[in-house]
């Protein structure tokens, strides 16, 4: 990938997205396409297509997709199984029309099985069954590293698909009900801290162990996968490193500077026991992530602070 090529980054302004973009502005691109949601819809195949046709891009990035933490999958399993398929079936297959020469689909770590072995590693797709909580958007997944990997042995299109572990950083979701963990506890610890709350509340046991990595880090491992990797199989991108949902909540408290109790509600659903990515292939071609949790989760806090009459309206 020259860096007078065409790249078009879909979902250019969520959080992955935008890094994404930060990522090829920093490699020198400067030939970049993207389109809001309002400019273009990807769930519409006539509008992706008046795109594609207009733009010609030889490389995508294709990152756009509706996403939420647990309450909001459980709550809204048909926008997260319908809006995902369309998006990613839309612009998949306008890829192979247009001839774009490589395309990278980002997935997700919920393809997984509920109970795979851990670390978890590629070859574990499809052995169970899924978390129920997050079936709809792990299944639309699913089907677009299925529909990729089907372009690459029918028509030989060189698309990969890369397995993100839960991720996090600039731009993210702070809803009080559908954003992921990190990000509603970073709210949830600032605005006890600024309220002056005695104790923070979090769902399940605070058991469940997580792994996280820095979106500017998916970001650079995105990048370095377009123009490194070649195989149709899919390949997960994580730090390999694990905590728990508790150990997490005391850091975001350190990191906020709130000294409250935190208390975890045990009757709600904890979801997946543990999801810890083997990411040996990723590290083996050279690429490891360089953000530690902790300088994550300040960068991420600081940005919170610089945009938070905006993040605060996401009620």
């Amino acid at each position: 990938m020259i860096k007078s090529s065409k790249v078009y980054v879909a979902g250019h302004r969520g959080m992955v997205g935008s890094a994404i973009v930060r990522c090829l502005e920093t490699n020198g691109h400067t030939n970049i396409v993207a389109a809001s949601s309002k400019e273009l819809d990807l769930r519409r195949p006539d509008q992706v297509n008046d795109f594609f046709e207009r733009e010609r891009p030889e490389y995508v990035f294709l990152a756009a997709a509706k996403v939420g933490g647990i309450l909001a999958n459980d709550t809204y399993p048909v926008e997260f199984l319908y809006d995902n398929l369309m998006i990613q079936n839309n612009v998949i297959h306008a890829a192979y029309q247009y001839g774009v020469k490589k395309l990278l689909f980002l997935g997700s770590s919920c393809i997984y099985p509920k109970f795979a072995e851990q670390p978890i590693r590629e070859e574990s797709l499809l052995t169970g069954s899924l978390e129920s909580t997050n079936e709809a958007y792990a299944i639309a997944k699913i089907a677009g590293i299925k529909l990729c990997q089907a372009y690459h042995k029918q028509y030989g299109a060189h698309f990969i698909s890369a397995m993100p572990t839960n991720m996090y950083g600039y731009g993210d979701n702070y809803h009080p009900q559908n954003s992921h963990v990190l990000p509603a506890l970073l709210r949830r610890f600032h605005e006890a801290k600024v309220e002056g709350k005695p104790e923070v509340t979090i769902w399940g046991s605070g058991k469940p162990l997580r792994e996280f990595m820095f979106s500017d880090d998916l970001a650079e491992a995105c990048y370095f996968l377009m123009t490194h990797y070649e195989k149709p199989d899919l390949i997960n991108v994580g730090t390999g490193e694990e905590v728990s949902i508790l150990q997490l909540a005391k850091l975001i408290g350190e990191v906020t500077g709130y000294t409250g109790k935190i208390v975890f509600d045990s009757t709600k659903p904890d979801g997946t026991p543990r999801k810890l990515m083997d990411s040996s292939k990723l590290h083996q071609l050279g690429f490891r992530h360089k953000t530690s949790l902790r300088e994550g989760i300040e960068k991420t806090y600081q940005e919170f602070l610089s945009k938070q009459n905006a993040y605060s309206k996401a009620v």
